[in-house]
Order: structure tokens, then sequence, then C-alpha cells
């Protein structure tokens, strides 16, 4: 049981984080959200929004932060 709440307040912490990470971007201008390719649909009742490009981009940003980390913890 110990082991769960490590992870769920690990998890917490990687949530504001990543909460502070984005507030920071939008803070500074950081166009994320509103990149060329994000696609959006807009009609009268309501609209679709989907970030294309942005979860590329952050995917690769994650994927490359995730490896460092990982070879620096395996030493």
């Amino acid at each position: 049981m110990e082991s769960i709440g490590r992870y769920l307040v690990l998890g917490g912490l990687a949530l504001i984080l990543i909460g502070g990470a984005l507030y920071m971007s939008a803070r500074l201008g950081l166009p994320l959200g509103r990149l060329p390719g994000d696609i959006r649909i807009e009609w009268r009742g309501g609209g679709f929004y989907f970030p294309v490009i942005t979860s590329i981009l952050l995917s690769v940003v994650l994927t490359i932060l995730l490896n460092l980390l990982a070879r620096f913890f395996r030493k």
C-alpha cells in the first residue's frame, strides 16, 4: 500500500509541474494549441478542436526528456 501512495504523490507532482509549464508557456506567449496544422472546425452550435501538431511536438519533447532521465538514473 505504501508504494501506491508514493506513485500517487509522484503523479500529483508531475501534474503540478505540467500545469505550471503550460501556464508559463501561455504567459510567455508560446502558441501551444494554436500551431499551424492544428484542426479547428467551428459551427453555429459548437465546434471541434484537435491539436495535431501540438500533440506531436509535445510527444517528441517528452520522449527526449524521459529518455534523458532514464539514462541519468540508470547509471
